[in-house]
């Protein structure tokens, strides 16, 4: 399995683009600007899209891309997520007055797109071309979130990707419970803007360090830092690094290749 890295920053700028991957050919999870990187025969493949939450650094390039390639497309695309993020797309995007509701074109019939509802907890099995399990798993934000562990459905490590979230025990209770082979976790505020990260339920370096520390003693694998905010970026680097020497910290960059 691949995971092509295609935005994994907290906002824009120069070279910045916001949190999306693309797993093997098919499968996006999360939709923000780094979507508007793939060519049109790339977004064509893809049949399925998970979100993990509505806020817009992951949504933003969804109804452009639906309507890039819907009218080139064979069958619906199928976008899963929690059902209050699939209802804040209906009543705040898919609403015809910011964007149409390519839920109902051509027709309610035979749409562009079908929203399905998952909840925690919950595997998927999804892929047209490979098929993959995706678990949906806990995070703690300021509006309904998760994130995900996706494997190969003929077994393999699974890449851990913990959405947008702030301290949070029962995402450490599964993934521990898991075989993995990469962790994608957020880190969005330095710790100057430690209020700011706790009132925004993101982590900064010292809650991150705190939550690798729950992670089980015979588990080893490398940790991505994701959605660091352009002009901390590199504050938060340092200020992670001394930190955490125990652990196998990387630092995740768009167009990052992860293979499982």
């Amino acid at each position: 399995m691949q995971v092509r890295v295609l935005g994994c920053s907290g906002a824009i700028a120069k070279d910045c683009r916001t949190t999306s991957f693309l797993v093997d050919d098919d499968l996006l999870v999360d939709a923000g600007t780094g979507v508007g990187d793939l060519s049109l025969r790339e977004m064509i493949e893809i049949d399925d899209v998970v979100l993990t939450h509505s806020h817009l650094d992951h949504i933003a390039a969804l109804p452009l891309m639906l309507d890039a390639v819907a009218s080139r497309r064979s069958r619906p695309l199928r976008v899963h997520a929690l059902p209050e993020t699939i209802a804040a797309l209906r009543t705040h995007v898919f609403n015809n007055v910011i964007w149409p509701d390519f839920a109902a074109i051509p027709s309610r019939d035979a749409p562009f797109v079908v929203f399905e509802e998952i909840a925690i907890g919950q595997t998927l099995q999804l892929g047209t071309q490979k098929l993959k399990n995706v678990e949906v798993l806990p995070a703690f934000h300021t509006v309904p979130a998760c994130g995900y562990a996706v494997s190969c459905a003929q077994g393999g490590r699974q890449w851990v990707f913990s959405g947008d979230t702030e301290r949070n025990q029962h995402f450490w209770n599964r993934v521990n419970q898991l075989d993995v082979g990469a962790l994608v976790i957020e880190t969005a505020f330095s710790n100057r803007e430690q209020a700011l990260a706790e009132r925004s339920r993101h982590l900064s370096p010292a809650t991150l360090i705190e939550e690798l520390g729950c992670i089980g003693a015979d588990k080893h694998y490398p940790i991505y830092i994701t959605h660091t905010k352009p002009a901390e970026t590199a504050e938060i680097m340092s200020q992670i690094g001394g930190s955490a020497a125990k652990h196998d910290i990387r630092w995740l960059e768009a167009d990052d290749v992860l293979v499982l």
